[in-house]
C-alpha cells in the first residue's frame, strides 16, 4: 500500500512524454502535408512528365522513278550525305536510246505539220482552179446550148422544105448530123460542169480537212507537235532519273541495293534519316493533357547522353487519336468484358536544331520529357 503513491508520478510522466511524441508526430505530418501541398501548388502542378517518349523523324524513302540496272552505289550505311548528293546510278543506255527516238519523233512531227501548212496553200490554189474550171465549163455549156438551139431551128426548117423539094436529102442529113452533134456536145458539157462542181466541192473538203490538222496556226502549238515534245521531255526526265540523288541532308540507313541489281519503279533502295530534323513523340496519359497546349516549352533528356545533356523543345502538336485507336488491331471496347485502361496520346515535341547538331539523336532513342504547362 505504501508503493502505490510512488508509481503515480511515473505514470504521469509517461503520459506527458507520449503526448509530446504525438504532438511532434502530428506537427511533422502537418509540415509534410503543407510542404507537399506547397510543392504541388508552386512546382509540381506546373509540370507534366513522362518517360514513354522516343526520338522520331520523317525518314526519306529512296525509290527509283524508272526501271533499270544498277551501275554504281557510291554510298554506304551510316554515311552522311547532303541534299543533291548522288546515291545510285542506273545504266542510262535504255533511257538514252528512248530520248534519241523521242527527239526524232518530235522532228518528224514538226516536219509533218510544216508539210500540212504547205498543203493548205496548195489546197487553196486547187479550190480557186476548180472554181475557175467550173465557170469555164458553165460558159461552154451556154455555148453548147446555143449551138443546139441553132441546130434545132435549122433541122426544123429543112424538114419543112423537104416535101416541096427545096432541100435535098443530103442537106437534110447534114442538118440532122449537126443537131445530133450539138445535142451530144450539150450533154458532154453538162457532164463537165457537174464534174467541175464536184471537183470544187472535193477541193474545199480536202482543204477543210487539212485545215483541221493545223487549226492552231503555229507549228509549236500544234497538238501533234506538243504531244511529241511532251514525250521528248518525258524521255529526258527518265534519263535524268537514272541518277538518284539525296532529297534531304541526313544519314544513309537500310541500304538494300547492290551493283548489277535490276530494280523496278517504286522498289525501296535505302533510306535517308534527316537527324538534324529530329523530333520527339511523347506518349502522355490522357489525364495529363488537361493543361498542355501547343507552344509550351519542354525539357528533354536522352538515355543515350544521361542527365548531362538537356534538350529544349516546344510542343508542336497532338496526334489525332490515341495509340490504341491507331493500332494494327484496335481495342474492341464495345464488348461485355470491358476493363478501363488509361489511354496515351502522342504529343509531338519540336527540338532546337543547334542542340541536335551538338548532340545528335537516333530514331527510336528513349527520352524523358517534362512540359511546363504554366506558360
Amino acid at each position: 500500500m505504501d508503493e502505490i503513491p510512488n508509481q503515480l508520478p511515473n505514470a504521469g510522466a509517461t503520459v506527458q512524454r507520449r503526448n509530446k511524441l504525438l504532438a511532434a508526430l502530428l506537427g511533422t505530418i502537418t509540415l509534410a502535408a503543407a510542404g507537399s501541398a506547397g510543392y504541388w501548388e508552386l512546382y509540381a502542378s506546373n509540370y507534366v512528365s513522362t518517360d514513354n517518349a522516343y526520338a522520331a523523324v520523317e525518314i526519306a524513302q529512296i525509290t527509283p522513278a524508272v526501271t533499270g540496272t544498277v551501275a554504281d552505289v557510291p554510298v554506304t550505311d551510316t554515311q552522311k550525305v547532303r541534299k543533291g548528293d548522288i546515291l545510285v546510278r542506273l545504266d542510262p543506255t535504255d533511257a538514252t536510246l528512248a530520248l534519241t527516238q523521242a527527239e526524232a519523233d518530235l522532228q518528224r512531227a514538226i516536219q509533218r505539220v510544216e508539210s500540212l501548212q504547205a498543203n493548205d496553200r496548195n489546197y487553196g490554189a486547187q479550190v480557186v482552179a476548180r472554181a475557175e474550171e467550173e465557170q469555164r465549163q458553165a460558159a461552154q455549156l451556154v455555148a453548147s446550148q446555143a449551138d443546139l438551139d441553132r441546130a434545132t431551128v435549122d433541122l426544123k426548117r429543112r424538114q419543112a422544105l423537104v416535101a416541096s423539094g427545096s432541100v435535098s436529102g443530103e442537106e437534110l442529113t447534114r442538118a440532122q448530123n449537126a443537131y445530133a452533134l450539138a445535142e451530144a456536145s450539150l450533154k458532154a458539157n453538162q457532164a463537165a460542169v457537174a464534174q467541175a462542181r464536184a471537183g470544187q466541192v472535193a477541193a474545199v473538203a480536202a482543204r477543210q480537212a487539212n485545215a483541221a490538222l493545223i487549226s492552231t496556226g503555229a507549228v509549236a502549238t500544234n497538238p501533234e507537235v506538243v504531244f511529241a515534245r511532251a514525250r521528248r521531255d518525258l524521255a529526258a526526265a527518265d534519263l535524268d532519273r537514272t541518277i538518284i540523288r539525296a532529297p534531304v541532308d541526313g544519314l544513309i540507313a537500310r541500304r538494300q541495293v547492290q551493283v548489277g541489281q535490276r530494280v523496278q519503279t517504286g522498289s525501296l533502295l535505302m533510306s535517308v534519316v534527316p537527324v538534324q530534323e529530329m523530333h520527339v513523340d511523347a506518349n502522355f496519359k490522357e489525364g495529363q493533357l488537361e493543361h498542355v497546349k501547343v507552344g509550351q516549352p519542354a525539357t528533354l533528356k536522352s538515355d543515350m547522353y544521361g542527365d548531362q545533356v538537356v534538350y529544349h523543345g516546344v510542343v508542336d502538336g497532338f496526334s489525332g487519336g490515341t495509340g490504341a485507336a491507331f493500332a494494327a488491331i484496335p481495342a474492341q471496347n464495345a464488348t461485355g468484358n470491358w476493363i478501363k485502361v488509361v489511354q496515351r496520346v502522342p504529343v509531338r515535341i519540336r527540338l532546337a536544331t543547334s542542340e541536335l547538331k551538338a548532340h545528335p539523336l537516333k530514331v527510336g532513342l528513349s527520352m524523358n520529357v517534362t512540359i511546363d504547362v504554366h506558360h
